[in-house]
């Protein structure tokens, strides 16, 4: 195999030096970091990850390869990946390819050999930003200048482009309608586990065309981009919330929830991205280790979520104090920041389902 010389230049105009195992095309995103150890799969093919060159930060990626059935959508969602060392060899017996393999053919670009560490500091220090994958020794100003043209995450509607194309169902049981955002599959596996059946549709649907599917409740999914641009969702979140209809929201539309109810919601310097992210319960103390892929935050603290009075704050986060979840104080609606289906990461959140599946039976008895 020949590797070529290649390296990810960002905005500020740092550049950090590396190899491309094989072809691959210039690729732009906004570089951000995980720090999830396994279950790279599952993070390239999340759709929170559209638009969004991701930096490994465990220093080989690719040990157990590529399998079919942990996928969270179709193909991989990410514009590029980073890494310091890209396995050779993989070893899994449910593995159907590499990892390179993978991204090649879908046409994905991957960098190895780079100092990571570095990378990784740098956005800390700097904030996440635009940046670029490419071949070549060194970038030019051409490259340069096409990076500076390249779209910013704020203000970029991309659930519009992660959606499905259509609606579909699965399942037997109380009647959920998930509107996706981007919505990762473990979530309906999930849903449908626990007894419910779950018709997914677009980002789009009108109020209206959800009222005659005659849901027992309504779920809000992950999403890319900024929560701002998604204005078109939160009337609808208002309409059927505000009708009682239980609604539970998660990442993306934890944000639209915030912003439904009089909120507002901020980019954060570098987001949470990875499976170790430690959120306090509010109410209980209890401490939730969560798997977290988000770039924005409803603006607020423990006292409360300014503009939006109705909502109460029951989880924040302990390493910043972010807002990691809100209920309603008087309609059954919650939502919380981070992932309870995890996919990859630790089970912590998985109560938060059982917590909606009782709202579903408490509105059925009534």
């Amino acid at each position: 195999m020949i590797e070529r010389p290649g390296f990810v230049l960002l905005e500020d105009g740092a550049w950090f030096s590396g190899s491309l195992p094989r072809p691959a095309p210039t690729a732009f995103g906004e570089v951000v970091f995980t720090t999830n150890l396994t279950g790279y799969q599952e993070t390239f093919t999340d759709p929170s990850y559209l638009g969004q060159i991701v930096v490994m930060t465990a220093p080989m990626i690719g040990n157990y390869g590529i399998n079919v059935d942990d996928m969270e959508s179709a193909g991989p969602q990410i514009s590029g990946v980073v890494v310091r060392e890209l396995a050779r060899h993989h070893s899994n017996w449910r593995a159907s390819q590499s990892l390179g393999d993978w991204l090649a053919a879908a046409d994905v670009p991957l960098i190895e050999g780079v100092d990571t560490r570095r990378l990784t500091r740098h956005i800390r220090e700097r904030g996440a930003m635009r940046g670029v994958i490419a071949e070549g020794s060194e970038p030019d100003a051409a490259l340069t200048a096409s990076l500076l043209a390249s779209p910013s995450m704020e203000g970029l509607d991309l659930a519009s482009r992660a959606t499905a194309a259509g609606s579909h169902s699965e399942g037997e049981g109380p009647h959920v309608v998930a509107y996706d955002f981007g919505m990762k599959l473990n979530i309906v596996r999930m849903l449908v586990a626990a007894g419910c059946r779950v018709t997914v549709v677009p980002a789009g649907t009108s109020a209206a065309a959800v009222r005659a599917l005659g849901p027992d409740g309504l779920f809000l999914s992950n999403g890319p981009g900024d929560p701002a641009a998604v204005s078109y969702a939160l009337p609808i979140i208002r309409d059927l919330g505000g009708e009682g209809l239980p609604t539970f929201g998660i990442c993306l539309g934890h944000q639209l929830v915030g912003l439904a109810f009089g909120g507002k919601t901020t980019k954060m310097p570098y987001g949470h991205r990875g499976g170790n992210h430690p959120v306090q319960d509010c109410r209980t103390d209890q401490v939730l280790i969560t798997t977290q892929n988000h770039g924005f935050a409803v603006v607020g603290d423990e006292d409360g979520v300014p503009g939006a009075p109705s909502l109460e704050v029951t989880h924040l986060n302990l390493n910043d104090g972010t807002i990691e979840g809100v209920r309603h104080r008087e309609l059954p609606l919650f939502a919380v920041q981070y992932h309870p289906e995890a996919a990859p990461g630790p089970h912590d959140a998985f109560p938060h389902f059982d917590e909606f599946l009782r709202s579903l039976a408490q509105r059925s008895a009534s």
